[in-house]
């Protein structure tokens, strides 16, 4: 059977839904799959990098990874939202962007520039319409401007606070950059604590040994968005850009103790000492 034009779902693998009989509700059955798959409803049309990266991103993260996804109601289904995320492994943003789709969100991601000049890798970065973050105030204030175009478009922004994998031996994460704050600022847009879990067993960044199989247990949840509330208004200090992003990313830190069964620590890690909030 051939498939339909995409796009087109009243055609799959060339029978039209009107066909009678049970290859009628096999074909319905067929359709679901591929717009769940591709991004039909409630998710919006996807241009043909977006529709790429689902095709090939979702299997391949059920391939690596078994998952147990959790708090997928505290993303809202629409409007503009930032999801702050701890980084544990370079495999993680395919794990995360699995359960944002799942909850039905098209995720943008800050991505470092260096990735959009690897072939083919930043081709569809672009394509997909993911943001560059270079390093240095006034290429982190262009990133930033993309940001809060995108959550003005009513997007959904992920946000890694740290900027790169943890350095703690332990994996809890470190402090985070006051980027975070002044998006929330300009936006006031719902922050999103994510918290995952597992994908360092896959590939540890601290040794650099990789070993996907047997498959890992992986676990990404989402909390209740922070309450930011008390921040409105006051005078835009260093200061408070700091009290507003370790309020934040503690909200991560937290859900990823819950999901450790121990104690979070005091403070975030800094190379040499924690710095608490």
């Amino acid at each position: 059977m051939q498939a339909g034009r995409a796009g087109t779902p009243a055609l799959v693998c060339g029978v039209a839904f009107s066909t009678g009989g049970p290859l009628a509700g096999q074909t319905r059955r067929v359709a679901r799959a591929v717009r769940r798959q591709t991004g039909h409803g409630g998710r919006g049309p996807l241009g043909f990098w977006l529709r790429l990266c689902v095709i090939i991103v979702r299997p391949m993260v059920r391939l690596l990874f078994r998952f147990r996804f959790g708090g997928k109601q505290h993303v809202p289904s629409t409007g503009g939202v930032i999801l702050i995320v701890n980084h544990i492994s370079l495999l993680d943003p395919f794990s995360l962007a699995r359960f944002i789709w799942d909850a039905g969100r098209i995720p943008r991601f800050l991505v470092k520039e260096s990735l959009f000049g690897v072939f083919f890798a930043g081709v569809a970065l672009r394509g997909a319409a993911q943001i560059p973050v270079r390093r240095g105030a006034d290429d982190a204030g262009t990133a930033l401007h993309a940001a809060e175009q995108a959550l003005g478009a009513g997007e959904a922004v992920v946000v890694y606070p740290e900027g790169t994998v943890t350095r703690d031996p332990d994996w809890w994460p470190m402090l985070g950059k006051t980027g975070l704050a002044r998006l929330w600022l300009a936006t006031g847009v719902p922050i999103v604590p994510v918290a995952q879990w597992g994908q360092q067993r896959s590939w540890d960044y601290h040794t650099g040994r990789l070993r996907v199989f047997p498959r890992k247990r992986v676990v990404v949840v989402a909390g209740r968005p922070v309450d930011l509330s008390p921040f409105h208004g006051r005078p835009v200090t260093p200061e408070l850009l700091r009290a507003i992003t370790d309020t934040a990313f503690g909200a991560v830190r937290d859900l990823l103790a819950a999901e450790r069964e121990e104690a979070a620590p005091g403070g975030f890690w800094v190379a040499g000492h924690p710095a608490f909030s």
